[in-house]
């Protein structure tokens, strides 16, 4: 059974950086693609970044591209997602996500398994 825990979210103002992490416990880490997407209200949940099982391919939406940086620590089981230049539109609950026959990285559907999600809130 995979369990995934988010942790790092928290209230910053614009322009700040915040770095949440994805706690993997389960086995096979190393054989999931990871994923980050949020959920802002009235909103639907889309697609940040994603990760492949080795960490040598990424991808990101467009509105995050050289702001936010997905990485992962197979020793660790975690995957990270770095925050830079934080704007009041990136407010929204993220969540971690694992797959393992991801096709469309960006598809929700595509990951088996969630976390509980993790609030990040920017302020203008």
């Amino acid at each position: 059974q995979v369990q995934l825990v988010e942790s790092g979210g928290g209230l910053v103002q614009g322009g700040d950086s915040l770095r949440l992490t994805c706690a993997f416990s389960g086995r096979a880490f190393d054989t999931y693609r990871m994923g980050w997407f949020r959920q802002a209200p009235g909103k639907e949940r889309e697609f940040v970044a994603a990760i492949l099982w080795s960490g040598t391919r990424t991808d990101y939406a467009d509105s995050v591209k050289g702001r936010f940086t997905i990485s992962r620590d197979n020793a660790k089981n975690a995957v990270y997602l770095e925050m830079n230049n934080l704007k009041p539109e990136d407010t929204a609950v993220y969540y971690c996500s694992a797959g393992q026959t991801t096709v469309v990285v960006t598809r929700a559907a595509e990951y088996r398994y969630w976390g509980q999600g993790t609030q990040v809130t920017v302020s203008s």
